[in-house]
């Protein structure tokens, strides 16, 4: 995968638009700038779905919030976390089985509908544990987990499930702790790795793609780790938008096995034509932006008119070298950072 496009824009050959929300379309409970109306315009040629880790909401709470921000949703349109653990908990342990959660209102409803039985307590003699994100999750649950986990799997203990382990969640005010904080607590206890259903793992893709029927997916995240690393291994492609978590300096230092093939600054851009990377020796050219590798140092020989075609320049002349970013002197412009995030 590279930045390497034909000029057409992120949308063409594309069937299905799958979409993340944290980041993505908004930050705490409002909508980020132009995600709503540039959604609902894919929406009227493509299919549409939203896939989120976030483990604390029904699908039909999150389909109600973003009809509330004017989106064109129903529940069957968003593909959550719980879900895709479900999936990994039917192939372990038959339904009707007491299963103990860590989590909130999501997870109990896709387990309920599943036909698990939902305890709280490691007394209940529990055939897995499944844990996901929700506000409230305090020291007692986790506390409870980690006694239901303390014999290993291969020992004769029980399954342990993780709906994601996102390390943060973007909120209005900032960015706070995510699921991932709350597993590692009770890895650190037990000793124990969960497994793992929501992005970057595969079965929240392969949920999506079995749902909507989808044939030529494009997938929208704003983190590297999760999101595109997640995509990728899913064998879909992606767009990396700068109005969530990850920033043009964490672009720029991405791994092979997490970098998108579109970078956006807001999702107005899934509608225009995505420009040709061009390379003349050693010159990278987006448009008027053009960056030059020189040995160690990377050099802005014009920033050009638009702040996205110079991120997109320097991050494709950088990841052409095949080195790794803490092998060169980046100016200060390339890391600027004038694009929206929450």
């Amino acid at each position: 995968m590279a930045l390497f496009s034909r000029g057409t824009s992120p949308l063409d050959d594309v069937d299905t638009v799958l979409a993340d929300l944290d980041g993505v379309v908004y930050a705490g409970a409002g909508a980020l700038p132009h995600a709503v109306e540039s959604l609902n315009r894919v929406a009227g040629t493509r299919r549409v779905g939203f896939i989120t880790n976030n483990a604390s909401r029904t699908d039909a709470t999150v389909a109600a919030h973003l009809t509330e921000l004017g989106l064109r949703v129903e529940p069957s349109d968003i593909v959550t976390s719980p879900q895709a653990a479900m999936r990994l908990l039917r192939a372990r342990v038959a339904p009707g089985a007491t299963i103990l959660v860590v989590g909130g209102e999501g997870l109990v409803v896709e387990l309920e509908k599943a036909g698990y039985v939902v305890t709280r307590s490691a007394d209940d003699a529990p055939a897995a544990v499944v844990q996901g994100f929700a506000p409230h999750v305090g020291w007692s649950d986790l506390a409870e987990a980690a006694y239901a986990l303390k014999v290993p799997e291969d020992a004769g203990g029980i399954p342990w499930i993780a709906t994601n382990t996102d390390w943060t969640i973007p909120q209005a005010r900032g960015i706070a702790p995510g699921n991932g904080t709350l597993v590692s607590a009770v890895h650190t206890a037990v000793g124990r790795l969960a497994t793992v259903a929501g992005k970057p793992e595969t079965p929240i893709f392969e949920e999506a793609v079995a749902r909507f029927g989808a044939r030529a997916p494009l997938f929208i995240g704003d983190r590297l780790d999760t999101d595109i690393a997640g995509a990728q291994a899913a064998g879909i492609r992606s767009a990396l938008v700068l109005t969530g978590i990850d920033r043009p300096k964490h672009l720029l230092a991405a791994p092979s096995s997490s970098r998108p093939d579109f970078v956006l600054g807001d999702l107005r851009e899934l509608h225009e034509p995505y420009p040709v990377t061009r390379v003349k020796g050693d010159v990278t050219i987006v448009r008027d932006a053009r960056v030059a590798i020189e040995g160690a140092d990377v050099r802005i020989l014009e920033a050009g008119d638009r702040p996205i075609d110079l991120v997109r320049a320097g991050t494709a002349a950088i990841w052409a070298t095949g080195r790794a970013i803490f092998g060169f002197r980046v100016p200060e412009e390339l890391y600027a950072d004038p694009f929206h995030r929450p």
